[in-house]
């Protein structure tokens, strides 16, 4: 099976759209904690209501995969499937839950940290190879500079450099997808 890791959304939507099943796996995969995480963490689920939720979200990604106007809009189309599927299940679930303290949930920092995340996620997938192995390295792996040098055979020297010049690049992507707003000094 050919890695779709590296697809862009756009790219794999053409290929669900053209029926390559493991294009769908891999939005499937893509996005599967991301839909769970915005029903558990940003509207507090219960694990059966977000597993309803879940199934319903994927089943209309599926079949109305086509009437998405644009294809790089994936991931917000999704969020926004989500976010309705959940207010579905907390309305249509005897759960008494007033507005406000729907919008407030809705808004709320766990689903800005899913937001953040994903967005983090995006800005990673457009450095360079290199820069997402070492930055993963680092920050993910927790492998300390002399670990890094030997496995990657570099002077451990360079390893703050580069990943000082990594994350300067990480930083360009993320500011060049959410531009700060106007009146920002940032």
């Amino acid at each position: 099976m050919p890695d779709l890791s590296s697809l862009t959304d756009a790219e794999l939507v053409q290929r669900c759209r053209a029926g390559d099943t493991d294009a769908w796996n891999e939005l499937v995969e893509r996005y599967s904690r991301y839909v769970y995480a915005i029903a558990v963490r940003g509207f507090r689920l219960g694990d059966e209501d977000a597993e309803d939720v879940f199934q319903d979200v994927f089943t209309r990604v599926y079949t109305r995969l086509d009437t998405l106007r644009d294809e790089s809009a994936l991931r917000p189309w999704i969020a926004q499937l989500t976010r309705r599927r959940c207010l579905d299940a907390i309305s249509g679930g005897g759960r008494e839950v007033p507005s406000e303290d729907v919008a407030v949930e809705e808004g709320s920092a766990d689903l800005a940290d899913v937001e953040e995340a994903f967005a983090v996620r995006e800005a990673l997938a457009g450095l360079t190879d290199t820069c997402q192995d070492i930055l993963d390295r680092f920050f993910a792996q927790d492998q300390s500079y002399r670990t890094i040098a030997s496995e990657l055979d570099i002077p451990s020297g360079t390893i703050a450099s580069r990943i000082a010049r990594c994350l300067g690049r990480l930083r360009d992507e993320l500011e060049g997808r959410n531009p700060p707003p106007e009146g920002s000094r940032e």
